[in-house]
């Protein structure tokens, strides 16, 4: 209850981001349901079904990783000063933002169950009724535990994740003066994608025997493609924080003036938080970019179950990445508020944002490029 009425009275721009992760649960619970139809209308393809239930972990994946930034910037489980004292301590107030993620998420997985009931034409009275009867296997009954255990997953493990990320910890005091740990996952990061991008490579060039039935008809190109894109996007989800670093030591370099000093300081502080879902958005992108290369060449390959899964994800993954950026604005108010104390000129804080970006997108922006025209030629080619 405590956690329903701290939603009630949350800040509009709040309430919308629980919207959205409200949507995304939707989302993978309509995809997750569309797997139990098929399953229930083609009984002698298990294997087909199992795979198409994997599939679903990609979009579920970002909408967990989403949920879980949502509950780390909501000002409602955030530890102020007076809240221990009625009981509302760290730990109590992490149950709570697991609590309001459990309640969002369930709330879209009600409505996929009521929108998919609809399509297929069991709830009628409203637009579009049975509109997709034959594809979801309206001539067969639902199994009730089955659609029930489904649309219970992204609740589960979306507040498992959160109460994970946002649990107390205590970490050793860092000497006075020394440098935050240096992110250390670039190396290991560029060897997934070196080894994706070849997984992907001999799977594409070896004519592979067995397709891969995804929702929709992915069904051209053998599994070896779908697990090299995984290494590649999980290189780069490696790769990300290290990069990050790496372009605030490159602002700081050669004489800096005041902008690029603090343009590159914030970038290093904020390498691990922002680093990792801009890395993710990079893999998805150039996913994206091949996938559209593929389907330019002819291949008919993705289907509207395909495409609803992709804009998930990367629906997701971009939100996901503004929100962090919201989280480490958050972060820095107070040393922006004391800045602004000492007389430091609003101008100069606004060229350290627009000089951040700039050199973000100077080297993601390319990086994506290229594992995209990697990733595309063996399936093209």
């Amino acid at each position: 209850m405590l956690a329903l009425r701290l939603a009630r009275g949350a800040h509009p721009l709040v309430q919308t981001r629980r919207l959205l992760v409200a949507v995304a649960a939707a989302g993978v619970g309509f995809l997750l349901l569309c797997t139990l139809g098929y399953a229930v209308g083609h009984p002698e393809r298990s294997s087909a079904s199992v795979l198409r239930l994997l599939w679903c972990v990609l979009p579920l994946a970002a909408t967990v990783q989403f949920a879980v930034a949502v509950a780390r910037t909501d000002p409602s489980t955030r530890p102020r000063p007076g809240l221990s004292a009625i009981g509302l301590g760290p730990a109590r107030l992490t149950a709570i933002a697991a609590a309001s993620t459990a309640v969002a998420c369930t709330l879209g997985s009600m409505v996929a169950l009521l929108f998919y009931l609809h399509l297929r034409g069991d709830i009628t009275g409203l637009p579009f009724d049975g509109a997709a009867a034959d594809l979801l296997a309206a001539d067969q009954p639902i199994p009730l535990a089955a659609a029930l255990t489904l649309l219970a997953v992204v609740p589960v493990v979306a507040a498992t994740a959160a109460g994970l990320a946002l649990r107390p910890r205590t970490a050793p005091a860092a000497p006075e003066g020394a440098e935050k740990p240096v992110p250390s996952g670039l190396p290991w990061g560029v060897a997934l994608v070196a080894v994706g991008l070849a997984v992907e490579t001999y799977a594409g060039r070896g004519g592979g025997t067995a397709g891969l039935p995804l929702p929709g008809r992915f069904d051209g190109n053998p599994a070896g493609v779908l697990a090299g894109w995984v290494l590649t996007a999980a290189g780069l989800a490696m790769v990300g924080p290290g990069l990050v670093h790496g372009c605030g030591r490159l602002l700081q370099s050669v004489r800096p003036g005041a902008a690029r000093l603090l343009a590159g300081r914030v970038l290093m502080d904020e390498s691990r938080r922002i680093g990792r879902p801009l890395g993710v958005v990079s893999a998805v992108l150039s996913g994206t970019l091949a996938a559209a290369a593929l389907d330019d060449a002819g291949t008919g390959a993705f289907g509207p179950l395909t495409g609803l899964g992709a804009a998930l994800i990367l629906a997701c993954t971009t939100a996901t990445l503004l929100t962090a950026a919201l989280e480490s604005k958050q972060s820095r108010a107070h040393t922006t508020e004391a800045l602004l104390r000492i007389g430091a000129p609003p101008t100069v804080l606004r060229s350290a944002a627009l000089l951040r970006a700039g050199v973000l997108l100077a080297v993601f922006l390319p990086l994506t490029w290229a594992v995209a025209e990697l990733a595309a030629l063996p399936l093209t080619g």
